[in-house]
């Protein structure tokens, strides 16, 4: 394990390791396999930053259930540009659907707002969203996360999907910029 890492001439340290991570997705995996276990839930993953967590969680649950991704940009460098875009679109038919949306972190709110927004337009059956994060401090938009893996101090994080720039995605822990 490294306890520090250097990307793009930053340095991060280790904040949660691979087995606090995989240990909290078992845990959420258990709750959403009770909450749906009768229902056939569509995972959505929020790209890039969710897709490991998205994978290891639809693969906690054993119930039936699918899985598919939508493309969201708000982030610059270590802070969000302010602005949201929809890369990649939602899948064709989410109507009468059990929509689980997964989110790597949510720290403004502006992302899920503008995206959940959309997602109603959809008429699913019912919307839940996971976050594997939450920075409590940097919420401008109230959220309503239906099942969080970690609160965590408004700190800029990577690893296990998250990035810096493109880099840093492949670690299995989550680093925090080192003060």
């Amino acid at each position: 394990m490294l306890p520090t890492v250097i990307l793009h001439n930053l340095t991060f340290e280790i904040f949660l390791t691979k087995e606090q991570i995989q240990s909290r997705v078992a845990e959420l995996g258990e709750q959403l396999e009770a909450a749906y276990a009768d229902r056939r839930p569509l995972f959505l993953g929020v790209l890039n930053g969710s897709f490991i967590f998205t994978a290891d969680l639809v693969r906690a649950c054993t119930m039936d259930c699918e899985a598919s991704f939508v493309r969201l940009a708000s982030y610059q460098g270590v802070a969000s540009s302010g602005e949201v875009t929809t890369v990649i679109g939602l899948p064709d038919d989410l109507k009468g659907r059990h929509v689980i949306v997964v989110e790597d972190i949510i720290d403004s709110g502006r992302t899920m707002n503008y995206f959940l927004q959309q997602l109603g337009a959809l008429q699913p059956a019912s919307v839940a969203l996971i976050a594997l994060l939450h920075k409590p401090d940097a919420e401008q938009l109230p959220t309503k996360i239906d099942y969080l893996g970690f609160s965590i101090p408004n700190q800029f994080v990577v690893g296990y999907g998250l990035d810096y720039d493109g880099l840093g995605r492949n670690l299995p822990h989550i680093y925090q910029l080192k003060k």
